[in-house]
């Protein structure tokens, strides 16, 4: 399944029906009176969260969502039905913008969320609704109102715990495979994270979600590399993961980096918690380490942990620094599989 966080729709509101213009055609009956009815009012745009969905791709197949205009009035003072109403499915996350794509309308976080998008258009008056003492055969009906007609954009924010951070081939990927049962591409190359992935983490009964996003580098901000508006992705989390190589030959310029490119990017990751960790230490010596991990430091200006993702050296050590930077209301409760005795005759 591709993966689409970014996508532009046309949305338009049903129009009202039209009211109707009736006399009462009865035998014996004189001047019957007006008994024309209302017009329906047009159907609603809305936008649910629905459980299921991590991805915008339906929305590339279908871009444009019309509800459909209310019935006409029609006589003996019957309304028309009202328009159909029709539902946006968005995937939970999912930020709802105006078309300049900074105006935000809607930001749409729990499963069954509803918004309203566009409002129907009201029925027209039919001549029943003039009819008065002093005008006792109007001969006049309303037309219904037309329906709003919008141009939006829909921003998927994935919904994690924890962010991974890091330059390409920083080793996100690997440690989001060896703690969970996501399988993203690992390959030796830059750039195998080409969108993000999220997995289910556990550790010491708790469990909490972790998302892997592409690779930073150096002017990612300006465009460069697959840019950085992945960074999204990694918003909502309490607390970021930045994992550094430390078989890069400059692990402190290397963390230089990343936070160049958070502060470029602005809001409110430059002020998330992060951890810092000096990643792939299986292939240094302890002196190597001791040095490493000291330079770092003197950057940073607080404490390194340091990690292996593909040794699991430490790697539980990382996660339960990750879970003290999480509240208790996101984590969830790892699911105890019950034994299950074997059937005997």
């Amino acid at each position: 399944m591709k993966f689409l966080d970014l996508t532009k729709v046309y949305i338009r509101s049903g129009g009202g029906g039209g009211g109707c213009v009736s006399f009462r055609r009865e035998k014996f009956i004189e001047y019957g009176g007006p008994d024309g009815g209302d017009g329906g009012n047009g159907g609603y745009v809305w936008a649910e969260a629905v459980d299921g969905l991590n991805t915008l791709i339906d929305f590339r197949y279908q871009q444009h969502f019309f509800a459909r205009s209310g019935q006409a009035g029609m006589g003996s003072g019957r309304t028309g039905a009202r328009g159909d109403d029709i539902v946006l499915r968005v995937p939970v996350g999912t930020e709802i913008l105006d078309e300049d794509q900074e105006t935000l309308i809607a930001d749409i976080t729990e499963v069954g969320q509803r918004v309203l998008l566009a409002k129907g258009g009201n029925g027209g008056f039919g001549n029943l609704h003039f009819k008065s003492s002093t005008n006792q055969a109007p001969r006049r009906a309303n037309p219904g109102q037309e329906g709003v007609e919008r141009t939006l954009w829909l921003r998927l924010k994935l919904i994690a715990d924890v962010g991974l951070l890091g330059l390409p081939n920083a080793g996100k990927s690997t440690f989001l495979a060896s703690t969970s049962n996501a399988r993203p591409k690992i390959a030796d190359y830059p750039f195998t994270t080409l969108y993000p992935n999220l997995g289910v983490v556990g550790v010491d009964g708790v469990e909490f979600v972790v998302a892997d996003i592409p690779g930073l580098i150096e002017g990612a901000s300006e465009g460069r590399g697959l840019g950085d508006l992945f960074l999204g992705h990694v918003e909502r989390c309490a607390v970021l993961l930045h994992l550094v190589d430390g078989t890069s030959g400059d692990p402190a310029k290397d963390y230089q980096t990343i936070i160049g490119e958070l502060e470029a990017y602005g809001g409110v990751l430059a002020d998330t918690p992060r951890i810092t960790v000096l990643n792939k230490i299986d292939t240094m010596d302890p002196e190597e380490r001791k040095f490493l991990k000291e330079e770092l430091e003197a950057v940073v200006g607080g404490p390194v942990m340091m990690m292996s993702g593909a040794s699991q050296e430490n790697v539980v050590d990382v996660l339960r620094a990750l879970r003290a930077q999480i509240d208790d209301n996101r984590v969830r409760l790892k699911t105890q599989d019950e034994d299950v005795t074997p059937w005997q005759p």
